[in-house]
């Protein structure tokens, strides 16, 4: 388990902190490697005839509105009052409006890569964000990690290819009956792809840069946030990002479940990003990895293959390593 030190301790109540950082925080992130690793097994359960059945803009638009709003019930019923009036401003938004920003155009980005490269290379090579995240990381944020610890990335850089290149072996098998893979990318395909893991990592470390320095409750802090997440990707389906489907054509009970998943998860990387790291956060996704084989397993008969193992003992011995120094 990923253990942060000193992460939610107060001199006026040590005891109950203690328990906190103990329990509450292993707990926190189980929950939120759960979240993840199920994510792509419900939407495999929630697809009729092959096909995802919803609008794919109305689906990320619901998701940042349901953080929008929970992000404000908790500023007025808990944060309301110790908030300085004039943190109530765009001035203290505006930061905010750069992330949003950013994870908006990685978004387009996925779709503009589609006609420079297969989709299978895509998902091997964009395990290249866990670098440049570490990088960004040490840079924005003056932060120095110690040779071990960049061991430590690089295996769980190593395991999310292991992992991505599992999955593509079943693929092929499955559809031609030969485990064979043909992956392609052009410049251009490259030139996006190294753009999209550049720009990942960025969203996330100059997330937690502003959430670290400013001195506001994190119910503000993701109500700011989240505002521009509804407004850019509000824009983004009535440009016609969701095709022909209607609003909340095809939603089932799968399909909230998911949309309620990831708002849940969404707020729980704020408080990670907070009070941990966008480090921990890619610790976070790897072993969310092994919730989604193993899901997958149980729920999809995804046949687990030597490569499954070999990954999970990378992302374990990645976990001792970063953070035994």
């Amino acid at each position: 388990m990923i253990v942060i030190p000193n992460v939610g301790v107060d001199d006026a109540a040590p005891g109950r902190r203690r328990w906190v950082r103990r329990t509450g925080w292993p707990a926190l992130l189980l929950l939120s490697v759960l979240i993840y690793g199920s994510h792509t097994p419900l939407i495999a359960l929630s697809k009729v005839s092959g096909r995802v059945p919803f609008s794919s803009s109305s689906y990320v638009l619901l998701i940042e509105l349901a953080k929008m709003l929970v992000s404000l019930v908790l500023l007025v019923a808990r944060d309301l009052a110790a908030v300085p009036y004039a943190s109530l401003s765009w001035a203290s938004a505006a930061p905010y409006a750069l992330p949003a920003a950013l994870y908006a155009i990685n978004n387009n980005l996925v779709v503009l890569m589609q006609a420079h490269m297969d989709p299978s290379t895509f998902q091997v090579l964009s395990n290249l964000k866990i670098a440049f995240t570490a990088l960004l990381y040490c840079v924005c944020l003056r932060k120095r990690l110690q040779p071990t610890q960049w061991l430590a990335l690089s295996l769980l850089m190593g395991a999310g290819v292991c992992h991505s290149y599992n999955n593509l072996e079943l693929e092929a098998a499955s559809e031609e009956g030969v485990s064979k893979v043909n992956l392609h990318i052009s410049a251009w395909g490259l030139l996006l792809v190294l753009s999209y893991c550049l720009i990942s990592g960025l969203a996330a470390v100059y997330t937690e840069l502003i959430l670290k320095t400013q001195k506001l409750p994190l119910s503000l802090q993701n109500l700011f946030l989240y505002i521009f997440g509804v407004v850019l990707n509000g824009v983004a389906h009535l440009s016609g990002a969701g095709g022909q489907l209607g609003f909340l054509e095809g939603y089932s009970l799968t399909v909230w479940t998911i949309v309620a998943g990831q708002a849940a998860n969404g707020l729980l990387m704020s408080v990670v990003m907070k009070h941990g790291s966008s480090i921990t956060r890619l610790f976070v996704i790897s072993c969310s990895m092994l919730v989604n084989a193993a899901l997958s397993w149980a729920l999809l008969g995804l046949q687990l293959t030597p490569l499954f193992a070999l990954a999970a003992l990378m992302i374990g011995l990645a976990i001792h390593l970063y953070y035994s120094v």
